[in-house]
């Protein structure tokens, strides 16, 4: 998969440095995957969450931060739609943010 806005997960971890291994790996593990239907994203990530619109919600560090993610299937490209801890998850709708 290619992902569209890496310097959104380097800005994240630039403010947020506990999850810099973790957002670097969840980014290497999405490059390396081959996604053609929501089910594939689960396979991949078993904590993950498909929802409307082709979205994704990830848990990053142990679940401290959620990624949401929204992917193009055909095309295989990933946009980043949202990165932030519990309380910053709460406040959003994880079908429609678009905050990067």
């Amino acid at each position: 998969m290619n992902i569209y806005n890496r310097s959104s997960v380097t800005a994240f971890y630039a403010k947020n440095a506990n999850c810099k291994s973790a957002l670097e790996k969840w980014y290497h593990d999405v490059l390396a995957a081959n996604w053609t239907k929501p089910s594939d994203v689960v396979k991949d990530f078993n904590t993950a969450r498909t929802l409307k619109n082709n979205r994704a919600v990830f848990e990053i560090n142990g679940n401290d931060y959620r990624l949401i993610a929204e992917i193009n299937y055909q095309k295989a490209w990933v946009f980043i739609k949202f990165i932030g801890s519990h309380a910053e998850y709460d406040k959003v709708n994880a079908e429609t943010v678009n905050l990067f």
